[in-house]
């Protein structure tokens, strides 16, 4: 199940932007837009809202499941992201918080153990 969240929304001025970014990331499906500008993310996983005639705010808050915790961000910086909070590991788990190319953050985890 991993390059999967339960659910989320990412606000964006720049949808297709986000649109490119995201499906480059994680291989993401993207939805075309509903009349409410809101575009569905792979099946009923998410949403993608143009913010564009709602004032162009850009929001995310979601952790993806990864892998390997240093090749997404190495991933993600090749796609236009930065590092908002570099590589931690706690302990339990691992994760960093970035910053996609149209502002919004996000971030990538994986625990340290499997069961």
């Amino acid at each position: 199940m991993n390059n999967r969240v339960d659910y989320f929304e990412i606000g964006s001025p720049n949808p297709e932007a986000s649109k490119a970014f995201y499906s480059g990331m994680f291989g993401w499906q993207i939805g075309a837009p509903s009349e409410a500008q809101y575009s569905t993310v792979d099946g009923d996983a998410g949403g993608l809202w143009d913010t564009s005639a709602l004032g162009g705010t850009s929001w995310a808050i979601f952790y993806v499941h990864v892998d390997d915790v240093p090749a997404a961000i190495t991933r993600a910086e090749e796609l236009g992201a930065t590092v908002a909070l570099p590589l931690v590991d706690n302990g339990t788990i691992q994760f960093a918080h970035l910053i996609d190319p149209t502002g919004n953050r996000f971030a990538v985890w994986r625990p340290n153990h499997t069961e």
